[in-house]
């Protein structure tokens, strides 16, 4: 490139370890459980309606915030299941995913020395996005192996600076989630403050043991100040369809939507009017915990008779298993020669942590079919 000189603004920033895992997954012809997507089939009615939409013309560009049916349905199951009730046509946009909901929302309001908390582990692209725009990420990490949150040091970490809080319930990677003391608790943290709360809730639906999703939108003090972004791609088993949305008052939602029409504009279309249709039925979401827990009890149960211990996931299709009964290598290491040695791929937990902190632990995703979690056990058994 000659005399051509750049400088990057991430340069900390290098290779996702989801990407480099699944390359080695794939080169290796390892079982993959790394990434976070289901190796099982989208319902094939939703799929249907996609192919209707496409036949009925739905293949230009649709309203640059989302179809208005489709904002309608969000609206109806938020107010059902939390009652809160959010404007389709100023307080919903449909989005590129979660990640893009997630950028939009960071950078449209973090400017150039903005603070902005992080709990760690956390999903690798917030301190990116908050970077790009000037802000100084303020990371916390949550406490032991247990990933226990301390909400005195979140009060201590406030200061004038602070423009945002991230928080992500079901937590991934930890398989945690938020409880309505944990959520009242913030409220009170962040009430006559000007503090934005950012609430990743992609994993709203994957919730277990009977607990109870505490959305950011149920509580009104939080709702007041909070962005909620979801995903359909985590909840109807078809990521690779990048559709999602967020939630906010109108007056965050008129600057995200800037943001939001100079990225992606819109989101397909089809896909927007088929997951309108069926939405329309409610089992379509509120069966999947059962459905879930299912995949988690079936794996666990298959390594009962492992060396891993682990504590059952609250939420998300991730199980954290501890493996320092087998090895103190660090869980990078020991990530690898899962794959290089006995085919199958995860992810080490230590590169979300603050500082790499390593726990010794390895994050499965149990989103797969029943033969594929039992192909995986039998290699743990065998450790």
């Amino acid at each position: 490139m000659g005399a051509l000189q750049f400088e990057s603004k991430l340069p900390k920033n290098e290779v996702s370890i989801f990407t480099v895992m699944s390359e080695m997954a794939t080169q290796h012809q390892a079982i993959n459980l790394s990434q976070g997507f289901p190796n099982f089939e989208t319902d094939k009615k939703l799929k249907k309606l996609v192919n209707k939409a496409m036949k009925n013309g739905y293949n230009q560009y649709p309203p640059a915030n989302g179809v208005i049916a489709l904002r309608e349905a969000i609206s109806h199951k938020i107010e059902a299941l939390h009652d809160t009730f959010y404007d389709p046509i100023s307080e919903i946009t449909v989005t590129s995913g979660a990640t893009e909901a997630l950028y939009c929302a960071i950078t449209a309001f973090v400017h150039p020395g903005d603070e902005v908390i992080v709990l760690k582990p956390a999903y690798d692209t917030y301190e990116p996005t908050v970077e790009l725009s000037g802000g100084k990420v303020v990371p916390i990490q949550l406490k032991g192996a247990g990933y226990e949150l301390d909400w005195q040091e979140v009060e201590q970490a406030i200061t004038s600076r602070t423009r945002m809080i991230i928080i992500n319930t079901p937590h991934n990677p930890t398989g945690k989630v938020f409880s309505e003391e944990d959520m009242l608790k913030l409220e009170l943290l962040l009430k006559d403050t000007a503090i934005l709360l950012l609430s990743d809730e992609v994993y709203e639906h994957l919730i277990f043991d009977e607990k109870v999703h505490q959305s950011a939108s149920k509580f009104p003090n939080l709702a007041e100040r909070a962005i909620v972004c979801a995903s359909f791609g985590k909840t109807f088993h078809n990521t690779g369809w990048k559709t999602g949305y967020c939630v906010a008052p109108a007056e965050l939602m008129k600057e995200i939507r800037k943001i939001h029409e100079m990225t992606t504009f819109s989101v397909n279309h089809p896909m927007q009017r088929a997951y309108s249709e069926y939405l329309k039925d409610e089992r379509t979401y509120l069966d999947l915990p059962n459905f879930y827990q299912q995949k988690r009890d079936l794996f666990l149960n298959l390594i009962k008779s492992s060396k891993f211990s682990y504590t059952p996931s609250e939420g998300t299709y991730f199980q954290l298993l501890d493996f320092s009964a087998i090895t103190r290598e660090r869980d990078t290491e020991f990530a690898k020669r899962l794959i290089t040695e006995h085919n199958l791929a995860s992810i080490p937990v230590s590169v979300f942590n603050l500082d790499q902190k390593d726990h010794h632990q390895l994050r499965f995703c149990f989103a797969k079919t029943d033969e594929t979690l039992e192909r995986a056990a039998e290699i743990l058994c065998t450790l």
